[in-house]
């Protein structure tokens, strides 16, 4: 896939939405429009269980282009809400805001997929003991 999570850090209290946010990549070797992209979230299946496909939390509208190697940084929260904390900056990153009122990240196995058309376009699966936030490759390709 040419659209790579890079980094997932969760918010440290679930009312700071501003304070979770993602590093998106464009791996490939031409430019990426998100826009349309579902945001979809579900959970690692335990041993046994089969794969949930997903709750549907929302659609990336207008959405935003990544050139190929060019990096994003995707805040969960809503930009002026007070409440939600302060929203992270990162030097030479333009930010995007997802606009959710809850937090995405709920723990160790979530998994966020970026989706269009059913047709799976980024994955993530959140692995809080990694520096990234990202899983394994292994880990996210066996899933």
């Amino acid at each position: 896939m040419a659209l790579v999570f890079r980094e997932a850090h969760a918010a440290p209290d679930k009312k700071r939405i501003n304070e979770e946010y993602f590093i998106l990549q464009n791996d490939g070797a031409t430019a990426i429009n998100t826009a349309r992209l579902q945001v979809i979230s579900s959970r690692v299946p335990r041993p046994g269980q089969k794969q949930q496909r997903g709750s549907l939390l929302g659609i990336i509208d207008p959405g935003f282009m990544l050139q190929p190697g060019e990096k994003i940084l995707v805040v969960s929260g809503v930009p002026g809400k007070k409440s939600h904390g302060e929203p992270p900056a990162r030097e030479g990153l333009r930010t995007y805001h997802l606009f959710q009122q809850a937090r995405l990240l709920e723990g160790e196995g979530t998994v966020i997929k970026l989706a269009l058309n059913q047709m799976e376009v980024a994955k993530l699966i959140f692995d809080p003991a990694t520096e990234t936030g990202v899983a394994a490759p292994e880990m996210v390709a066996s899933s």
